[in-house]
């Protein structure tokens, strides 16, 4: 007889990649033990630490935030740790003490992600400074997102919305998070590129952020085949790409629209490296693309859950499109300040679906807040969704209700694009994407879910089930009128 073959090499690497994998959790345990008996005389907040290394991510990332958030407060109060993504943290659902931790001591708690979005996005993006530097990145990002700058490419976010509609209503059923995605990432490149981008450049791009996307809130496990292997692949491979083009246009000296060409035409001694410009693009269009989308996902489903909610909403767009039709023209952004029944539908939108649950600090020494120790080193997470379902401050949370914007909400208790120094520069952006979509989508057609459209998953963001199925059924004059 022969002798066997030889195992496969695959089969050899499994046993030490397992034993890697265990051995990894067991010094992270004895790491976060010693931690924790380094201030056993001092009070940390109530909470649980969860599993060795893993915490509690997988339970925050695997179900409804709100329970996760909500069984948490109610057993350990408004201030209690965790530990997440690798990371001790301490989380806060109380709006007195986020206001301490994002405007009036922000000095003591630094901008920052676990270090595998950091490496994620890059370590030069805005998100992760503070000082002179963060506010110069925000200014300039900010001269390219501000109503002034909006105004003039309303007229290109509309023909991507023109452009997309036929398509989606020649398939007929559509997944609405991935056609929204789709948009969301146009408009994107739009404002960070301009028109200088050609198709195929895009779409390579495109390829690139959604491999990010898929490894972004994975297990920071930097083993083959796993997701934040692959995305920080996908994250080189896009670094060296953005590179080439920023070297490009530099030689070429035609630096070109959207917020690159910003960057790029900064004078004197104050000039940012092709790192740095680098880093704070990919940062820009990934903080961009997967919120916008989610929003409009929660958008288009709570419309159809609630006819006369959509029905009010039609008839607000339907007097801003006769108007168009009369003086033969596209729709402005003079147009998106008078949509009080759609903004206030989209303010409850923001409130209800919180797309952005949590921010992450870093607390930059020992600091005590409200009787607590927060450790140096450890994150602290303002939690927006929480305080926005606290019927403290809106009663009735759980029910859609656009209404209760008529008047403006406490301060500090309305948090949808962060708040402080960090609070997002693209807002307006992101609201007039919103609006010049739903003008055309409820003026040109009616949507019905399908599978009934109950359930929610996790994509890392909560979105509806599937990404929610619809049908579009393109409205014909008589509708239109009705």
């Amino acid at each position: 007889m022969s002798a066997l073959p030889p195992p496969p090499l695959h089969f050899l690497l499994s046993p030490f990649v397992a034993f890697l994998f265990f051995a990894t959790l067991l010094f992270n345990f004895i790491i976060s033990r010693r931690g924790s008996t380094k201030y056993m005389n001092r009070r940390l907040p109530p909470g649980s630490m969860g599993w060795p290394y893993i915490g509690e991510t997988l339970s925050l990332y695997t179900q409804n935030p709100n329970t996760f958030f909500s069984k948490r407060q109610t057993r350990y109060g408004k201030i209690f740790k965790s530990h997440i993504l690798g990371c001790p943290c301490v989380m806060i659902s109380s709006p007195e003490i986020a206001k301490t931790v994002l405007v009036t001591q922000s000095h003591l708690f630094k901008p920052t992600y676990p270090s595998s979005k950091q490496m994620m996005i890059g370590p030069q993006a805005i998100f992760f400074h503070q000082g002179q530097y963060h506010s110069l990145l925000k200014k300039l990002i900010q001269s390219s997102l501000l109503p002034s700058a909006i105004k003039s490419s309303i007229h290109e976010i509309e023909n991507i919305v023109l452009n997309l509609l036929p398509f989606w209503e020649k398939n007929n059923t559509i997944i609405t998070l991935d056609e929204m995605k789709k948009y969301s990432y146009e408009v994107a490149m739009i404002s960070v590129f301009g028109n200088k981008l050609e198709a195929n450049e895009m779409e390579g791009l495109k390829h690139l952020y959604h491999c990010i996307e898929k490894g972004y809130n994975s297990m920071p496990l930097d083993l083959p085949g796993t997701p934040f292997k692959k995305a920080m692949k996908a994250r080189m491979v896009l670094n060296d790409k953005l590179r080439k083009m920023i070297r490009k246009r530099r030689e070429n000296g035609e630096h070109g629209g959207g917020l690159l060409g910003v960057l790029l035409g900064l004078k004197g001694e104050i000039q940012l490296s092709d790192s740095q410009i680098a880093d704070n693009i990919i940062g820009v269009i990934f903080a961009a693309h997967d919120t916008t989308a989610s929003v409009l996902t929660w958008m288009l489903k709570y419309l159809h859950d609630h006819p006369h909610l959509l029905d009010a909403v039609k008839i607000e767009q339907e007097e801003i499109r006769s108007t168009r039709l009369e003086t033969n023209r596209g729709i402005t952004w003079d147009d998106t300040r008078r949509m009080p029944v759609t903004c206030r539908v989209l303010q409850e939108t923001l409130r209800i679906s919180s797309i952005l649950s949590f921010t992450f600090r870093e607390a930059v020494e020992d600091v005590e807040i409200d009787g607590y120790l927060i450790p140096r080193g450890w994150k602290v997470l303002p939690l927006f969704r929480t305080i926005h379902y606290s019927s403290d401050f809106f009663p009735n949370p759980d029910q859609f209700n656009p209404s209760r914007f008529e008047v403006a909400p406490r301060a500090n208790t309305y948090m949808p694009f962060g708040n402080g120094a960090h609070s997002c520069p693209g807002s307006e952006l992101a609201k007039a994407e919103i609006l010049v979509l739903l003008h055309h989508l409820t003026t040109s057609f009616r949507w019905e879910v399908i599978g009934g459209g109950d359930g929610i998953q996790y994509d890392p963001f909560p979105v509806p089930k599937q990404g929610l199925p619809i049908r579009l059924h393109r409205l014909n004059d008589v509708d239109a009128s009705n």
